[in-house]
């Protein structure tokens, strides 16, 4: 009955936190004049939003860090993503 209730809680707690998210993103999903977007542009700058929360999970790793050059130079583009997909992927290991 106890391992119930604490599954019934926690599933509402992780429910709610993804709502939040959700709400946040179309919370900020706005034109310049602050007019709330509708139809296409309004599913493609909360598409925006929720993408923009992925990089940060790569940033929370460490590995964002790691994607240097050779020279010491950040890397950039398809370089720095692959560097943190093949960091990520070592990790996990």
């Amino acid at each position: 009955m106890n391992k119930l209730l604490v599954a019934l809680i926690s599933t509402v707690f992780f429910a709610n936190v993804a709502f939040a998210a959700a709400s946040d993103c179309e919370a900020k999903a706005v034109d310049k004049n602050g007019k709330a977007l509708a139809g296409a542009a309004k599913a493609a700058s909360i598409k925006k939003c929720e993408g923009a929360a992925a990089p940060a999970a790569a940033a929370d790793s460490g590995c964002e860090a790691k994607a240097v050059s050779k020279n010491g130079k950040p890397l950039a583009g398809a370089a720095k993503k692959a560097s943190i997909k093949k960091c990520e992927a070592d990790a996990k290991k």
